[in-house]
């Protein structure tokens, strides 16, 4: 991966390679830890942070599901992670703050365990850098929403999109699709996931998937177009028929989906509504759309 020269760790800038926990961090051995993906991007005011605000509250939101006391306020987080940004000159990239249990106690029972974070920061391109994707239903399910909380973003959890991504090498497949518990379509091991029919759009119901910020970002663009959006259970039948389909989230953020376990969505490729998303999203975050600069933080 490409680094920069700082990470923020424990309260200050660090050396990218001085920046180390300890091998018995409890968080490495149990996977307890909480963490957001963000993106900077490339405007003509310079980097600015998509969302930020949102991705630090569901950072905390997340925390809170482990009950941890996190030993900073969500502005003191904030405003590191424009420190980290600004102080690695990153004019565009992705950017990984880190709320973990550090080193002092072992056992499943984390309470008394030290509350460490830390922000990293670096250049990233497309993360599935298709123009469009084929993408395979894996042969494992998305976690149960009675065995977890499955819409806090804990590391932990991703284990389970590993799985799914591991389930496809050796096939010609660029990304997986994981169902529910009742068969239905519930996310990408990364990524949130919507379906157009009709010129209307539909995407799976909160309770069994993370509540994406770029997926809640789509909504209100598609809204504002004035296509009509619904969240609904979609199986994979209805997905198979679809006119289109295309997957959201911070590290993918929008991109077209061309087929389904070898199954063409409509005429394949990128379909009119999505590429016409897509192109406002783009927007959007480079600072084109002036009634969405409430979700730009320039650094």
């Amino acid at each position: 991966m490409e680094t920069t020269e700082f990470i923020w760790l424990n309260g200050s800038l660090q050396k990218w390679e001085e920046a180390k926990v300890h091998v018995l961090t409890h968080s490495l051995h149990y996977g307890a830890g909480v963490f957001e993906g963000i993106r900077a991007y490339k405007t003509e005011r310079g980097a600015a942070i998509f969302r930020l605000q949102e991705h630090v509250d569901r950072l905390f939101y997340s925390a809170r599901s482990l009950k941890m006391e996190v030993p900073y306020t969500e502005s003191e987080l904030f405003d590191a992670i424009v420190e980290t940004v600004s102080k690695n000159k990153l004019g565009q990239g992705y950017i990984r703050p880190l709320i973990f249990l550090g080193y002092g106690k072992m056992g499943l029972n984390p309470i008394g365990c030290p509350v460490e974070a830390c922000i990293a920061c670096w250049p990233w391109g497309s993360y599935l850098p298709h123009d469009s994707v084929d993408i395979k239903i894996s042969s494992y399910i998305r976690i149960h929403p009675k065995s977890t909380i499955s819409d806090a973003k804990i590391c932990g959890h991703y284990v389970n999109s590993i799985f799914a991504v591991l389930d496809l090498e050796g096939t010609d497949y660029h990304e997986a699709l994981l169902l529910d518990f009742e068969g239905n379509i519930a996310e990408g091991p990364g990524e949130n996931f919507f379906i157009v029919k009709d010129g209307k759009l539909k995407t799976p119901p909160l309770g069994n998937i993370l509540a994406g910020i770029t997926r809640n970002t789509v909504i209100e663009l598609a809204t504002e177009k004035g296509l009509e959006i619904s969240e609904e259970t979609i199986s994979p039948e209805t997905a198979f028929a679809a006119d289109e389909a295309f997957f959201t989230g911070t590290a993918a953020e929008i991109t077209p989906i061309n087929s389904i376990d070898g199954k063409v969505i409509g005429k394949g490729g990128v379909g009119d509504i999505t590429k016409e998303i897509l192109e406002s999203y783009e927007k959007l975050v480079r600072g084109k759309l002036a009634q969405y600069e409430k979700y730009l933080t320039y650094c």
